[in-house]
């Protein structure tokens, strides 16, 4: 991933420079079975082969799916830093970077109507890709009911409504990238692939950069492809968020990469897209710190994208004892961003018109069951406090960026705080 900082006035108004980050993103969805369609010679060299191949080539994040019993073969010659252990489910990813919240989702539902897609737990992955500090991704990696009878296509559909709904409740106002083997098509009338376009806002690669959102004259893929028009079931879906512009601008089939000694190395081609990312200039979100294990996602982030003045915190409200029961941010357009359950004392203050909200202190609990929320304290410009909870020896400060103050909230919540960052707007 390339990465670098963009020095840019954010509006005429803004108190300093302030500096937006930009980068490149190079990603590959593989299906690594290796079984028919022309794939021959020793299956452990091929994996080996495979691994040299990404490594080669340097892919930021690579999803794989089918990779079963030739998963060592292929981490013995990758050198990836950040690797998903392997699974029954056959999906696994491999990233320049670190990521946070994995976690494996089995579909509701199968058929082994074609196929033997119940002989094992196929479903998708979820991981929230950190890219620079405040600046995450959540990839998804999936492998959906691959057969054409009509429990198949039935099953199929409903794998991909699954996944839709997952997106809408865990990266609601996130930016998202969902790569890998979706067994489905465009150009085929029975497919519900568009849902994740119009339900969830994001982009196919293929469809938008290659066919320019026209499907019809589809046309079979050999392999390796010799055409990028033909279409397969590997697709890369991706969408931006408020706080981070993401677009794919290169898509490619290789196939040929993927070759070995006079012979192909999978039973398709990969597919290898290239994006752009770039920060937003007037809305950002720190770091997120504290356990997965909350039972929903909250990102204050959408509403204040919508805002076309610059609120302040003119009140800063926390509930705690023991642990952190919940936080609450009133701005001075009467907007209020609280999150959490009902417990706790409450603590609170007001600030002044002209005091912002700059610093806020997390620490969870360490060698617990789990690991929760259980120190806040939010820091003003006039050196004002309020704090909540006890201290622990894992704790972290976020201080908003120069020009900035935070504004609201992002985490995950069940009855208390599980997980917690904060939003930043520009002053």
């Amino acid at each position: 991933m390339k990465y670098n900082t963009i020095a840019a006035l954010a509006a005429i108004s803004t108190p300093a420079m302030v500096s937006a980050a930009s980068g490149t993103l190079k990603v590959l969805t593989i299906n690594v079975g290796g079984d028919g369609n022309g794939v021959t010679g020793d299956k452990t060299i091929n994996a080996q082969t495979i691994g040299t191949r990404i490594a080669e080539n340097k892919y930021d994040v690579v999803n794989m799916q089918s990779d079963f019993t030739h998963h060592d073969s292929i981490y013995q010659t990758d050198d990836h830093a950040h690797r998903t252990t392997a699974s029954s489910d056959g999906l696994n990813t491999m990233s320049s970077m670190p990521f946070t919240d994995f976690r494996r989702v089995k579909w509701n539902k199968c058929s082994n109507a074609e196929g033997g897609d119940c002989d094992t737990p196929k479903g998708f992955t979820f991981m929230r890709t950190r890219l620079a500090d405040g600046v995450y991704i959540d990839m998804y990696n999936l492998q959906t009911d691959g057969g054409m009878e009509a429990d198949d296509t039935a099953a199929r559909a409903d794998n991909i409504v699954q996944l839709s709904e997952y997106i809408k409740t865990w990266s609601g106002g996130n930016a998202v990238m969902v790569f890998g083997d979706t067994n489905s098509l465009f150009s085929r009338g029975g497919d519900n692939i568009r849902i994740l376009e119009d339900d969830n806002g994001m982009s196919d690669a293929w469809f938008s950069l290659v066919r320019k959102d026209d499907a019809s004259a589809d046309v079979s893929c050999k392999n390796p492809s010799g055409t990028l028009k033909c279409e397969l079931g590997d697709k890369v879906f991706s969408r931006g968020s408020s706080v981070l512009t993401l677009d794919a601008n290169a898509f490619e089939y290789v196939g040929k990469t993927f070759a070995g000694t006079g012979n192909i190395l999978t039973d398709r081609d990969p597919v290898q897209v290239s994006l752009t990312w770039t920060q937003s200039e007037t809305l950002r979100q720190s770091d997120i710190f504290g356990t997965s294990l909350g039972q929903s996602w909250f990102n204050d982030a959408p509403q204040m994208a919508t805002k076309s003045n610059r609120p302040k915190a003119s009140k800063i409200t926390l509930y705690g004892n023991e642990r952190v029961d919940k936080v609450s941010v009133t701005l001075d357009d009467e907007t209020l961003f609280e999150h959490g359950g009902n417990g706790g004392d409450m603590k609170e203050i007001t600030l002044a018109a002209d005091e912002y909200w700059t610093t806020i202190d997390i620490c969870q609990a360490t060698g617990e069951s789990n690991n929760r929320i259980v120190y806040v304290k939010a820091t003003t410009t006039g050196e004002q406090w309020v704090e909540v909870g006890r201290t622990s020896t894992s704790c972290q400060k976020y201080s908003a960026p120069n020009g900035f103050q935070i504004v609201g909230f992002v985490g995950q919540v069940g009855d208390e705080i599980d997980q917690l960052g904060v939003v930043y707007g520009l002053r």
